[in-house]
Formats: structure tokens, C-alpha cells, sequence
């Protein structure tokens, strides 16, 4: 199971006001650990004040750059955004799991192909890692980005993006979306939403030309665009999705059991597999799997809380229990038996579940 290694910080840099690029360097051996696929993230842990937190940040490197880099955007009251982007300076030490994440197709040196990304924010960041790598990797690939931002002021890589547009004259282009800055084109203004994507589909971008659609950014534009994409012909296989964590506010409240719902009939047996060994747990049925298990002193893999990220899948053996958010798992894991287990809870007396498959 993927555990937390040592990165040196070897370079930090503003991309926009309050959005750093931080370039890492694995020690310890763990390079081979961190060769990442274009679309991947990386979780950290770091602690403040006593307290661990972690948080998951995107690889925005192509996998031809030679360097592991993550963008890391300021969040209001986030205190790892926050210090990364005040405080974090070369030389540091950070510790951070190694590269996960499902945002990404395979690519095949051969394939002519048309991708389509749509990014809001600090969402470009793994659809830059996957439009550099795409464009280097397969020589007959177009690459259309619509980049939705509040403003000209907030757009992150703007410059990198334009050189990009140069290297690969006619086969990348770049729609940029401002909510807030009028444009030559009206169409260009305002936000992303279902209609608005339709018009794009009318004017602007060949829609039935589209194999793959990569789309990273808050939920409500990513289900307009989804949408879109479906109302023109694409089927959900060529719909990937990259949600942020920051804009989930976490799972579903369950209610607390009250007097003698304590008893031993709210209770599961959780039979509990990780790095090879099984313990055997008991947890109330109004507690995750996750949760369960870290309260048990078990060095369970885990990220954001939220059902956003895959950091902490696992595998339901024996028994049931029910997801209550899913934003990171497709459907075929899902049918496979496996379960975010920061959002699973125990349905039956006993479950058995694997983290290591």
C-alpha cells in the first residue's frame, strides 16, 4: 500500500497572485515510486498546530518535462494552501504519497485523435499534465481547452499555455472563458454552462470529432458541461472527470444512535485487510470504514474525506455497506465491489474489506 515519502523542495514560483508551482525532488531511493501518469495527484501530510492534515494537490508536469510538479492555489482559511503559498520555500522537506488518480486515457504514438478539456481555475492543472504529454506523445493529436477563470488576473500557466500554443501550432487551441472581463466575443463571457457549451458546439469546436473529454473543476460546471457533451453525442466512457476537493463539504450526516441503538445490534465486525495483515475491528454502523479503522491506531490511506479523491479505496469481500458520495470511483469499480471508504458504512453484522487489491 502507498505510504508517505520524503520530497525536497527544489524550486517555488508564482504562476498567478496567490497560486505557487512547486517543483519536488524524491530522496530515499523513491524516484522510481513517483513516476506519475499524466493526470495524477499527489496527497501530502504535513501538521499544524498538533494536527495532521492532508491534502491533494495535481501533477502539472507533462511526463516528458523531467520534473514533479504540483500547482497549488490559495483556498480563503486553508491552512495548507495558505502556507504553501507564504511559506514553503527551497530546501524544505514535504512528505507525500505517491502519484494516484484515474484522469487519464491511455495513449498510443499512433492514434489521430481530437481531445477536449474543459478546466475551471486551478482545474487546468492536471489537464495541462495531460494535453503536454498528449501532444508530445501522439504526433497526430489535436488538443481543443476551454479555460473558464473570474478574470484575466486569475488565469494560472496563461504564459506556459501560450508557448504551448506556438510548439504546437494547429493542433492546440485555447478558448478562454472570463467570468468577470468582457471579450472581443460575447460568447466568451459569463460562465460555463450547459447552454453555453451548446453554443460552443455550434460555432466554435467540431463536437462530433471529439474521442475523449477531460473536464476538472467545480461540480455544478462539470455537470452542465457533461451535459452538453451527451446531448452531443458522446457516451460516458469518453466523459473523464476530476473533481475538486475543495468544493465538496464533505459526506452526508448520518444520525447519531441514540440510547439502546448503542447496542450490539448497531454494531459491525469489520474484518480489515492492509499492507498483507487483517485485524478484526468493531465499529457502530453510523461510522465509516475509514473512520472505523483509524480509530484503531490502522494506517489507513487517506486524503480529502469527501468522496472526491481514490486515495482511500478499498474492497468489500464479505458483507454490505452503503457509499454515501461517490466522485471519484467509475462505475465498473464500483460493480467490482469496491468502495470509498471514507464514505462506506456498514449495512450488516460483519464486512470484509481489502485495501491492498
Amino acid at each position: 500500500m502507498a505510504r508517505f515519502h520524503d520530497l525536497t523542495v527544489t524550486d517555488v514560483h508564482k504562476t498567478i497572485r496567490d497560486a505557487v508551482v512547486v517543483t519536488l525532488q524524491p530522496v530515499n531511493g523513491a524516484a522510481e515510486e513517483f513516476d506519475f501518469t499524466q493526470g495524477q495527484y499527489l496527497t501530502f501530510r504535513r501538521d499544524f498546530d498538533g494536527e495532521e492534515l492532508r491534502r491533494s494537490y495535481s501533477i502539472c508536469a507533462g511526463k516528458d518535462d523531467g520534473i514533479l510538479q504540483v500547482g497549488i492555489k490559495r483556498v480563503d482559511g486553508g491552512a495548507f494552501s495558505t502556507w504553501a503559498n507564504e511559506e514553503l520555500k527551497v530546501g524544505d522537506t514535504i512528505q507525500a504519497m505517491p502519484p494516484m488518480g484515474g484522469f487519464f486515457t491511455a495513449l498510443d504514438a499512433n492514434a489521430d485523435k481530437h481531445y477536449l478539456g474543459f478546466a475551471g481555475g486551478s482545474g487546468v492543472t492536471p489537464v495541462l499534465s495531460i494535453l503536454k504529454t498528449t501532444l508530445a506523445r501522439e504526433p497526430k493529436a489535436r488538443f481543443t481547452l476551454v479555460y473558464a477563470n473570474k478574470g484575466v488576473n486569475t488565469i494560472m500557466f496563461r504564459e506556459e499555455l501560450e508557448d504551448l500554443k506556438n510548439l504546437y501550432m494547429g493542433r492546440l487551441n485555447v478558448i478562454h472563458i472570463l467570468e468577470s472581463d468582457a471579450q472581443d466575443i460575447d460568447l466568451f463571457t459569463g460562465l460555463v454552462t450547459q447552454e453555453k457549451c451548446a453554443e460552443l458546439f455550434k460555432h466554435w469546436i467540431d463536437v462530433k470529432t471529439v474521442d475523449t473529454a477531460f473536464i476538472c473543476g467545480p461540480e455544478p460546471m462539470m455537470l452542465g458541461i457533461a451535459a452538453a457533451l451527451r446531448d452531443h453525442g458522446l457516451d460516458d466512457a469518453q466523459i473523464k472527470f476530476e473533481l475538486f476537493a475543495s468544493a465538496q463539504p464533505g459526506r452526508a450526516k448520518r444520525k447519531t444512535a441514540s440510547g439502546d441503538a448503542a447496542s450490539s445490534a448497531n454494531q459491525t465486525k469489520a474484518a480489515i485487510t492492509m499492507d498483507g495483515s487483517t485485524q478484526t475491528i468493531t465499529l457502530p454502523k453510523d461510522m465509516s470504514i475509514l473512520d472505523g479503522a483509524l480509530e484503531n491506531a490502522m494506517d489507513a490511506p487517506y486524503a480529502c474525506k469527501a468522496g472526491v479523491c481514490s486515495t482511500c479505496r478499498c474492497k468489500v469481500l464479505e458483507g454490505e455497506v452503503e457509499m454515501v458520495a461517490n466522485h471519484a470511483l467509475e462505475d465498473y469499480e464500483v460493480e467490482k465491489g469496491y468502495v470509498l471508504s471514507c464514505q462506506a458504512f456498514p449495512l450488516t453484522d460483519s464486512v470484509t474489506v481489502d485495501f491492498d487489491q
